[in-house]
């Protein structure tokens, strides 16, 4: 299979490719609390291998992963839908209990280092820029949205901003947080970094508040009673190597889908 890594290719070969496609793909997340269980790159690390799977599926290069991304403080209400009292200061998933914080950016430095990167892509002559994101935080996803927006309005290039990850079913992201999911898909992706025996046994429950694991449906405003994990997304029950593979191929296909939109909409083809 053919490097799509941009940092391993020689000069001739990355012009080569650029000439051929003119697509470059850049990953990218925060390193970011997710449980006891799951590294602190789970997000990049999403981001990177559907990038890498998507071009080397179609065509383009892979930019080495940006582990960058930004968070803001929970609202009152969405820290009493987590379990907590709700005049806390919480900035996304660091809370109290955890044994480290993440590494957030404020969005205005982070706007500072997606703009660099973008200028230089369009300096390299890519016609399309594709902005691969495994974050959830609204702040982070407007961010890369608007310089999204603004680069292919106002650049040669087209920047297309789009995600890792599969939207929810209305549209919107309320997906889950180091649930069975993102466990599936870093056993799929980096098994060796999945330490399940870090969480208590079953049938303990497994507070919000407590582990920094939450499901989808809690961050849409439906906690449950107990504001604990829901079983069918605890990583310890629902969690496999297939559960990920699975995710990933769809992933990428819609990923594949969206690049191919872009590039006809813009003539590129």
């Amino acid at each position: 299979m053919r490097t799509v890594q941009f940092e391993l290719l020689r000069p001739a070969e990355i012009i080569a490719e650029r000439e051929r496609f003119p697509v470059v793909f850049q990953a990218l997340g925060p390193l970011e609390w997710h449980g006891p269980h799951l590294p602190y790159g789970t997000d990049p690390l999403h981001a990177e291998t559907v990038s890498r799977r998507t071009a080397q599926a179609m065509g383009g290069v892979v930019m080495p992963t940006l582990y960058w991304g930004a968070e803001r403080e929970r609202t009152p209400d969405g820290l009493k839908q987590l379990g907590f009292k709700g005049d806390e200061w919480i900035v996304g998933m660091d809370f109290p209990a955890n044994s480290m914080k993440s590494l957030y950016s404020m969005e205005d430095v982070f706007a500072l280092v997606i703009r660099a990167r973008v200028e230089l892509l369009i300096d390299q002559g890519y016609k399309l820029i594709v902005l691969v994101n495994g974050h959830g935080a609204a702040n982070h996803m407007a961010t890369l949205d608007r310089l999204a927006r603004e680069y292919s309005g106002l650049s040669p290039a087209r920047v297309l901003f789009t995600t890792a990850f599969d939207p929810s079913a209305d549209g919107t992201y309320n997906i889950g947080h180091a649930d069975a999911l993102e466990t599936s898909l870093m056993m799929a992706i980096h098994p060796d970094t999945v330490d399940l025996d870090t969480l208590p046994p079953l049938p303990d429950p497994l507070r919000n508040i407590d582990w920094g694991i939450v499901d989808g449906d809690t961050f849409a405003g439906d906690p449950t009673a107990d504001y604990t994990l829901r079983p069918e997304a605890d990583p310890r029950r629902n969690s496999s190597v297939e559960q990920g593979e699975s995710a990933l191929s769809g992933d990428v296909i819609r990923l594949r889908e969206q690049v191919q939109t872009t590039l006809e909409a813009a003539g590129l083809t």
